[in-house]
């Protein structure tokens, strides 16, 4: 047996079985065991085919992708993917092409069995048909099913010569269309002549596809030739657009000529007489004949045999336009000028041999008849042929022709005889191939109908025997961007930011440039990073890189890109092109490779996990290349590709410029304009001096040639000049003779401070020093030199250095020359200087004697250069080795061009020779930009200074004496950033955690940063800010380094600072910074270049909170390197230690390997993450091979130890025998199945006629205002629009949640519902023992069998009313709140005993009502656990439903005393009587004069009824100016009068009840606007009421109990007199008139029998209102997005249960959930949304909700809904839907049944997050304390209980009871205090364990136990 999705050539089995044998076995059994034997294959198939058959024609149902295939003797039913869905034999057949139809082979004796080729197949989609058409029985064709092909719907029994359709044999062509003309579908035909019985058939005719006679012509057009063979017509195609349809075909140019030429002819679609017919030649240049067409929205395609035997092709391309064009010059031709153009020769004739010819009609007659009329000639021919160049040539003959136009382009797709397809993409005037694949077999034509499914994603080739489905555009099998452009495919493109290969219009924004990089466009390219600046970093120093991207795409606002070092992630900085990002410290880069220098890694820029352009990144390690070469580790250091610089005094290689504590530096040969670097500055030795032989021992000295060693620091014995000394005389050894005190002479040495000629010369002439040349020349006292040593005159001059050596042209600048022999005095050197050949003046004052000169150079052109000289007298001059040049700067540009006013903005000056002089110095405006050092050739780096005020400066530049200024491009000072919101404000210590910060003018600032100032110890501070390096400065190489992360300040303080990034001008993106262990934050603030923003002021006064680390345990429990073993599919828990205090769970990495492991959950404690399913590879630093468990929490990076994956064990094959047994064994089961259901179809057949009844009544009723319902949809959907731009800007108005469980939890308790502890005067001193003893109760609590003791004994009670039972439950959930984990596992106890108790008893009644705590404990449960859905999913559906019924609600009248509307879906709110009211609109006046507001008045429209009381007007205005504001916060409407204005001074202040109010006996009426006479558009406004008498409504609201949130107006007697309102209330007796609640009312009133014409009024707001109801219902019961997990372990839980006591009803079980969790917790909302919104719910408004929520109920029964007379109208409203509703909840329970089951630790995880998320819960100690107060009714009973369970009698429980029952009742004693000292740990674990059946006693339990014993006595 074959199964699908097998090569295709071995599908002949099955295929045959289905159809030669489908008489004998029935198709449901070959069904049935070919989808159990068959496993289902992993790809659907591309390619269909059939042994021994050959394929004729394709066809493809428009939009629903269903494919037929006409071959010899078969027709075949495909899918889109090509699987064989149905098929139909239609051959052989006994025929003859020369005898017509018969029934009996004697009628043809020639008759033979004859293959039935199929010659035509088309799609009738408006009567879903297909018809086929056989080259058997004269063509005559049939019509099949489009849902089964099997199916035939005609066949001609018995056809006439009119139903002869296609050409009778195989080599001769049909082409047709079905055409929808008005009311029918039209079939257009057109074949070549085949066979003698087909001469009579026209070559092309319109036949009607129903009727009658099906496929026949009579009465329709034909096109009537005189004889056919003499024109040897071949078609090649028929094609259609929106107006004409069109045929191509081949023949013989003029009758009974030879040559063959192509044509093309264009019929009207709406013209079944073919009078419109015109044909008009084709020519594609120097081409042959045409083969194949096709037609685009904008021209004819054709492909052309071209060479000498036609064996090559060529594609032509006809414009529509340019085809029209002819033919109607051929039309007009034959209509009104005979046929001849103004030179007289034919152009237009009619052809065919018809005896028509062109006439000369009205010249108007072509517009007058556009598709032809009897009177007008036909079939016209035009002579003139329509030429068109060739678009392209192949060397293959072409068979086939498709188009598409997507994206703007224009695809051919072209198949030729070998079996090829060849894609071109038509550009203009040409075509080029990009693709050609082989489809079909070598030599195997490609069939002329190549179809597009409905997508345009796929090409469906046919060739003689196979079907192939290939993609039009096969982007997604390109993986990366560069395989993506190589494609070369037009329709591909590399979509950027989603990283993957796509068409264009699956590009999310390829509208916006480059975002996506289309395949084709020449010289499009991936995004590349350029030379990254620098090019690489030391690993020692965390650093800035700069990245040049071109053709970077823009991101939206709040996107942000990001760059990833490996692993390492750090923001990015985007401007333009160029992307700074900051490198990773070095803790988080991997080690080097072992005899490496350096380690690479990728660097890639990203938009989220896409990586949008890579390159590699290299760190080096200036000690690695000192330590790869020991022998010259100077050479290697300054040598080296690195840019490392050598100390020679320490002996280091260090990357940063400067050696510590001043030691000289030899640089990097890769330094520039730096005098000592390279190699050749290296201290080293050349060669021996001495003797190459040395004796052993004997001490030697060998001569060295050493080179460079000044760098070397000797500290020689510091001589002194001149030295006082004491003189004294001495007689002996040591007797002194007495000397005067000043008796001292002074040494001197002339070799000090004298080291030259000059200086020596220039000494004191009294000291004798001579400049001696003996020896080493040096400066001696005279006696001391030989006297042919001594020198008179000095050598010349000499010049060491020259300091600037670069200057303006203007001059001006001083130079210093360093040197020796520089003079004698400062006479010597006057006017001696030249500077590249201008003099330069020497300063006397700052002249030192032949050391220096400082001198003022002289202008000089630019350019000028030259070495520095000095010459004096008549010695030679002394010539610098370094050359002065002369020099323009030029100022270029500046960024950034603005920033703020408070200044500290890092302004760069972009410019040229900006080296210039020494003496540089900036100005922005009138303020000093003092300059950051070095000053680099292109580049000046200034800080701006404060202005006073925004506005425009100019920026110059000060060079010595010259100026230059940059007029063109001024400097803009903007208004100061301001920060509006910063979050999250909470972190962990290590920093790392991003922070959105929101404000205004952001963008401005140039180097923003998030710092903390912290205080700290000095050890601290020393680890904090030890530098590992000096600090690092600025290069002319690249951007600037970062600052340090930590910097100590004056006063002992420690500050921590984080760069952050700039995303738009209303956005920062801050990385928290890290701060040291020890430290303590003192403050967080925000550095906007020279503003501070305090953390506090920038988040709504909360400042910064820094949390402790979080901490992990190791995976495996053998230890951190012992590796974990993980089963694939499971889910990994990782346990440690304040894991959430710092970061939410989307921001936690977790990596296992290469791969990454998804976070699930995240808790204080716990981490659940969803790991790869495959072993990821792992990362290059691991050593294990097994790839790592790493957690990334910010900065904080974890790794808990190696994973490695089990193997998946293999599942043996399900035997042979096992699939039969199955199959059988299912085929048995469903023929059971059919057979009860068609008992079951047969038994309600009546109940289903009743419903019929129902609904053609119902739909009677709807029929009558539908006008209505879509007048008021369309209204409501308006309002809802402007509602939903409202909720975008205020949302939704939820309750926070203390409110929300309190509402739930104590329904009707008002807004306190408990009461404090101790509570009164004097009680202070009961406190403390109260909240001990409470404490202790909590603990008592957190027992499980304490609990579940206490439970059960409080419901055996008989006094135990349901009431406490609920109020008990909602204190035990109250107080076991944050132990939710807990409180499940005692719930599911008590639900289990519940289930055991009801199933004795009826199991459909469990759950049905609240009738024990366990039922309450599962509601308070399910509140907790869907308050997130709530507010998430369900909550906008629900609130829009709520405010589109008031919206309804307001819009008719609505009386005030008896609360009946106009609008209502309760009928027993229904207002019967027609009252007449108009809208109006009031301009309400807010401000000052109005009740609310500030500022200056503002006006508001309100819409109102001119029926409505006062106060109606007040709530309406109200609802409609605070329509953006929760309830609770609006005024009241008691506390405010409305006011109407009229004029100026006119004021009157309206009211319900005054003295204008109209009485009529012992009835008065409320007065209304109408009432007032206010006008439409009045002004009215809004005031404090000064008194209490202005409306009634308030004196009855509180004479009545308050049943209800909002206050009605209800009958009042005052004196006798009776209130009304719209309608007047009937006679009431008088008990029952006072404080009668409207709901009484309305139940009395159902009985009144409603009007059939008041009904309609339901149905209208029935109508309305639908589209709301279904939304609502489709949030609560919609599985498209996840099923709240607490949710999925109920319904487990509850199946659990079932399994558990064998209840194998599916009735019962859908009781069960229904009963939990719909009417349990959804009606109660439905009915109730003020448990979750803070809005104002009517009394009509509950009451439709009602309807709802019933409706709702009924939806979730079992039970059929059956309708009738008698029924009520809320179930006849919607008798229609609840069936569909059922349908929705029974796939509700199906579909979380069938997702994959909850886990406990799932939902463990779930609920302890839960427990942490909401801290805003209602505390407990209150909660504690009544719950003591139902104890102590009780109290005896639950001691009882406990002391005979002897679980609890080892635990002491009853005693520990009666402890806390001392202590809350404050009757302990002072020696009672040591023994309650052991319960005053919150938690309960030392005691019991929560988690456990029971407890067990412990150590602390013993001992309490003796004290009690020694206490009590």
């Amino acid at each position: 047996m074959h199964c699908p999705g097998r090569p295709a050539t071995q599908q002949s089995p099955l295929l045959r079985l289905s159809t030669a044998a489908s008489a004998m076995v029935p198709w449901g059994t070959h069904l049935l065991m070919a989808l159990l034997l068959c496993p289902s294959p992993p790809t659907q198939a591309q390619r269909f085919s059939m042994p021994n058959t050959t394929f004729n024609h394709l066809a493809l149902v428009p939009g629903q992708g269903t494919l037929y295939v006409g071959a010899v003797n078969r027709l075949f039913q495909l899918s889109p993917e090509l699987q064989l869905e149905a098929s139909a034999v239609t051959g052989p057949v006994l025929d003859s092409p020369d005898c017509v139809p018969f029934h009996e082979p004697a009628e043809c004796p020639q008759a033979r069995l004859t293959d039935n080729a199929n010659q035509l197949l088309l799609v009738s989609s408006r009567t879903r048909e297909l018809v086929a058409c056989g080259q058997v029985r004269q063509g005559v064709c049939e019509k099949r099913r489009l849902g089964d092909v099997a199916t035939t719907l005609y066949q001609a029994e018995d056809p006439g010569d009119g139903q002869f359709v296609a050409a009778n044999a195989p080599g001769v062509a049909t082409v047709g269309l079905v055409v929808n003309a008005p009311g029918r579908d039209l079939l257009l035909v057109a074949r070549g002549l085949a066979g003698k019985l087909s001469a009579g058939v026209p070559p092309l005719t319109v036949r009607q596809l129903a009727g009658p006679q099906p496929f026949s012509s009579e009465g329709l057009g034909r096109l009537v030739v005189g004889d056919f063979s003499d024109y040897n017509t071949s078609y090649v195609a028929a094609l259609a657009d929106t107006h004409s349809a069109y045929f191509v075909f081949r023949r013989r140019g003029a009758w009974a000529q030879a040559e063959y030429r192509s044509y093309v002819a264009r019929v009207c679609l709406d013209d079944v007489n073919l009078y419109s017919y015109v044909e008009v030649p084709l020519l594609c240049q120097g081409q042959g004949l045409i083969q194949a067409a096709f037609l685009t929205p904008g021209a004819l395609l054709g492909a052309f045999s071209a060479g000498t035997r036609g064996t090559q092709a060529a594609l032509c391309a006809f414009p529509l336009a340019q085809l029209a064009a002819s033919m109607e010059r051929a039309r007009r031709l034959c209509y009104t000028a005979a046929g001849r153009g103004p030179d007289g020769q034919e152009e237009a004739a009619v052809e065919y041999g018809v005896t028509s010819c062109c006439v000369t009609l009205p010249a108007d007659s072509p517009e007058s008849y556009p598709c032809g009329e009897e009177h007008t000639p036909s079939p016209i021919a035009g002579r003139q042929p329509l030429e068109a160049g060739p678009l392209l040539r192949l060397s293959q003959p072409i068979s086939a022709v498709a188009a598409l136009q997507a994206d703007g382009l224009t695809i051919a797709f072209l198949g030729d005889t070998q079996g090829r397809l060849h894609k071109v993409f038509l550009n203009g005037s040409q075509g080029q191939v990009y693709s050609s694949q082989q489809v079909g077999p070598p030599g195997a034509t490609v069939s002329p109908d190549l179809l597009l499914d409905a997508s345009s994603s796929h090409l469906y080739v046919l060739t003689a025997h196979q079907v192939d489905r290939v993609p039009v555009a096969a982007c997604p099998q390109f993986s990366d961007c560069a395989s993506c452009l190589q494609a070369r495919d037009p329709l591909c493109g590399w979509c950027v930011l989603q990283g993957r290969c796509t068409r264009k219009a699956q590009c999310q924004r390829e509208a916006q440039p480059h975002h996506w990089l289309w395949s084709y466009e020449p010289g499009s390219r991936c995004l590349w990073v350029e030379d990254p600046l620098p090019p690489h970093h030391p690993r020692q120093e965390q650093g800035q890189v700069t990245l040049s991207v071109p053709q970077l795409p823009i991101l939206a606002a709040d996107e942000y890109f990001h760059c990833a070092f490996g692993d390492y992630d750090s923001l990015a900085n985007v401007e333009g092109a160029h992307v700074t990002c900051v490198t990773p410290p070095q803790d988080q880069l991997p080690q080097n490779p072992l005899g490496t220098d350096h380690v690479t890694l990728p660097l890639a820029l990203m938009f989220e996990d896409v990586v949008v352009a890579a390159t590699n990144f290299s760190f080096y390690d200036c000690s690695a290349v000192q330590a790869l070469d020991v022998a010259a580790p100077c050479r290697a250091c300054v040598g080296s590709v690195w840019r490392c610089h050598w100390c020679p005094q320490s002996s280091q290689c260090v990357p940063w410029e400067h050696c510590p504590k001043d030691e000289r530096t030899i640089y990097s040969a890769q330094e520039v304009n730096v005098q000592v670097q390279g190699p050749g500055a290296c201290p080293r030795v050349e060669s021996l001096a001495g003797p190459l032989l040395v004796p052993v021992g004997w001490e030697s000295r060998v001569a060295l040639h050493v080179q460079n060693l000044q760098h070397f620091q000797f500290q020689p014995f510091m001589a002194q000049r001149e030295v006082p000394v004491p003189i004294y005389v001495t007689r002996g050894e040591g007797q002194r003779l007495d000397n005067a005190p000043s008796l001292r002479v002074t040494l001197y040495d002339c070799t000090v401070d004298h080291p030259d000629c000059s200086r020596c010369q220039a000494a004191n002439a009294s000291l004798g020093c001579r400049w001696c040349s003996h020896g080493q020349p040096a400066c001696r006292y005279g006696p001391l030199c030989p006297p042919r040593a001594v020198e008179v005159s000095c050598p010349a001059p000499s010049i060491e250095s020259v300091e600037p050596l670069t200057g303006p042209p203007e001059g001006g600048l001083a130079l210093t020359i360093l040197g020796s022999n520089l003079g004698r005095s400062f006479a010597d050197v006057q006017g001696a200087v030249r500077v590249a050949g201008r003099p330069c003046s020497p300063d006397p004052t700052l002249y030192r004697t032949s050391v220096r000169i400082v001198c003022v150079a002289a202008p000089a052109p630019s350019g000028t250069t030259g070495p520095v000289q000095v010459a004096i007298k008549s010695q030679a001059p002394g010539i610098s080795s370094q050359h002065f040049t002369y020099q323009d700067p030029t100022l270029l540009s500046l960024s950034p061009q603005r920033g703020p006013q408070a200044g500290g903005t890092q302004l760069t000056i972009h410019g040229r020779h900006l080296q210039t002089g020494h003496n540089i110095s900036a100005f922005v405006g009138s303020q000093p930009c003092p300059i950051q050092e070095p000053v680099c050739p292109e580049v000046i780096v200034c800080r701006t200074r404060p202005q006073a005020a925004p506005g425009e400066a100019v920026v110059r530049v000060v060079f010595g004496q010259a100026q230059r200024t940059l007029r063109a491009k001024p400097f803009h000072y903007t208004a100061n950033p301001q920060i509006m919101a910063a979050e999250p404000n909470v972190g962990f210590r290590g920093g790392g955690r991003l922070i959105r910060v929101r404000g205004t003018g952001l963008d401005v600032v140039r180097r923003p940063q998030l710092s903390v100032l912290l205080e700290a110890s000095a050890k601290v501070q020393a680890a904090a800010t030890q530098p590992q390096a000096p600090p690092p400065g600025r290069s002319c190489r690249g951007p600037a380094a970062p600052s340090q992360a930590c910097v100590q300040l004056e006063g002992g303080q420690l500050q921590c600072s984080s760069a952050c990034s700039i995303n738009s001008s209303s956005l920062l993106l801050c990385w928290s910074p890290a701060v040291p262990d020890g430290a303590h934050p003192q403050r967080v603030f925000f550095t906007l270049d020279n503003v501070q923003v305090d953390f506090s002021s920038a988040s709504g006064g909360q400042d910064f909170l820094y949390q402790p680390n979080p901490r992990l345990n190791p995976l495996s429990p053998e230890g951190p390197n012992r590796p974990y073993r993980l089963k694939p599919g499971n889910v990994l828990d990782v346990e440690g230690e304040g894991l959430s205090l710092g970061i939410s769970k989307e921001e936690v990495r977790v990596h296992i390997g290469t791969g990454e492991c998804l976070v699930k959950t995240l808790t204080l404690t716990h981490l659940y993450c969803e790991p790869p399913l495959h072993a990821p590879p792992p990362t290059n630093g691991s050593g294990s091979g097994l790839p790592q468990f790493v957690v990334q929490m910010g900065n904080v990076r974890l790794a808990l130890g190696p994973v490695q994956y089990e193997a998946e064990p293999v599942l043996p094959t399900f035997p042979v025998e096992a699939q039969v047994g199955l199959g059988v064994g299912a085929a048995m089961l469903i023929t059971a199945v059919l057979l009860l259901t068609l008992m079951y179809r047969r038994k309600s057949k009546q109940a289903l006629r009743d419903y019929q009844k129902v609904l053609v009544q119902l739909e009677n009723l709807e029929t009558g205002v539908g006008d209505q319902c879509r007048k008021e949809f369309t209204d409501l959907m308006t309002e809802m629009t402007d509602l939903s731009s409202d909720l975008e800007a205020s949302g939704i108005p939820f309750l926070d949640y203390r409110t929300y469980a309190e509402r739930v939890f104590f329904p009707g308790h008002g807004g306190c519902p408990l009461q404090p502890i101790c509570d009164g005067p004097g009680e202070e001193g009961c406190r403390a023992p109260v909240r001990q003893g409470l404490t202790q109760l909590s603990n008592l609590l957190n027992c499980k069998l304490f609990l579940l003791t206490l439970v059960r004994t409080l419901e055996e009670q008989p006094s135990f009313s349901q009431r406490d039972r609920c109020h008990v439950a909602s204190l035990l959930s109250l107080a076991l709140h944050d132990k939710l984990e807990y409180l499940t596992d005692v719930m599911k106890t008590l639900l289990g005993d519940l289930a055991a108790h009801c199933v004795h008893r009826n199991p459909k009644l469990m759950l049905r009502r609240t009738e024990t705590m366990v039922e309450k404990l599962l509601t308070n449960w399910l509140s907790i656990c869907l308050y997130a859905f709530l507010r998430e999913v369900a909550g906008e559906p629900l609130y829009l439903l709520l405010r589109a019924i008031q919206y309804q609600v307001d819009k008719g009248p609505v009386d005030a005393v008896t609360g009946k509307a106009k609008r209502t879906l309760n009928d027993s709110r229904l207002l019967r009587e027609d009252v007449d009211f108009r809208p109006l609109t009031l301009t309400v006046l807010l401000g000052p004069g109005g009740a609310v507001g500030s500022g200056t008045g503002q006006r508001m429209p309100a819409r109102v009824l001119d029926t409505d009381t006062i106060t109606q007007v007040k709530e309406k205005v109200l609802d409609q100016v605070y329509k953006g504001t929760p309830f609770s916060q609006r005024p009241s409407v008691h506390a405010l009068d409305l006011e109407w204005r009229s004029g100026l001074a006119g004021h009157l202040t309206l009211s319900d009840e005054d003295l204008t109010s109209v009485t009529q006996g012992h009835w008065k009426r409320l007065n209304t606007l109408q009432h007032y006479k206010v006008p439409d558009g009045a002004t009215v406004g809004l005031i404090p009421q000064l008194h209490n008498g202005g409306a009634i409504a308030q004196s009855l609201h509180i004479s009545c109990p308050v049943g209800e949130n909002i206050p009605m107006l209800e009958d009042s007697e005052e004196g006798g007199v009776r209130l009304w309102h719209l309608v007047k209330a009937p006679e009431e007796p008088e008990g029952t008139k006072a404080c009668s609640s409207l709901r009484e009312r309305s139940e009395r009133a159902r009985a009144k029998a409603i009007p059939e014409i008041y009904l309609t009024r339901l149905l209208s707001m029935k109508g309305t209102l639908q589209k709301f109801v279904d939304d609502t219902f489709q949030a609560i019961l919609s599985v498209n997005r996840p099923v709240p997990i607490a949710v999925k372990y109920l319904f487990d839980f509850l199946d659990e249960l079932a399994e558990r006591h064998s209840i194998d009803d599916p009735e019962t079980l859908h009781i069960w959930k229904t009963n939990s969790l719909l009417l349990r917790f959804w009606v109660n909302t439905l009915k109730n949304p003020r448990l979750i919104f803070d809005v104002r719910v009517s009394d009509n408004v509950d009451a439709v909700l009602g309807v709802i929520a019933q409706t709702f109920i009924d939806s979730c029964t079992v039970s059929e809904h059956k309708v009738g007379r008698d029924s009520p109208v809320n179930k006849l409203l919607y008798a229609r839907e609840i069936p569909r509703y059922k349908q929705m909840v029974e796939r509700y329970y199906a579909d979380i049944r069938q997702s994959s089951p909850a886990s406990y630790q799932e939902m463990n995880s779930a609920l302890a997050e839960l427990s942490g998320n909401y801290t805003s819960a209602p505390h407990c100690l209150e909660a504690l304390q009544e719950l003591y107060n139902h104890i102590h009714r009780y109290y005896d009973q639950i001691i009882s209980a406990l002391e005979e369970d002897p679980i609890g009698q080892k635990m002491q429980l009853a005693c520990r009871l009666q402890q806390t029952a001392a202590l809350v009742e404050n009757k302990t004693t002072p020696g009672n205090t040591i023994e309650m000292s052991f319960f005053k740990k919150p938690s309960a674990c030392v005691l019991c364990a929560p988690w456990k059946s029971h407890c067990s006693p412990t150590p602390a339990l013993a001992l309490f136990q003796v004290f009690w014993t020694l206490a009590h006595g």
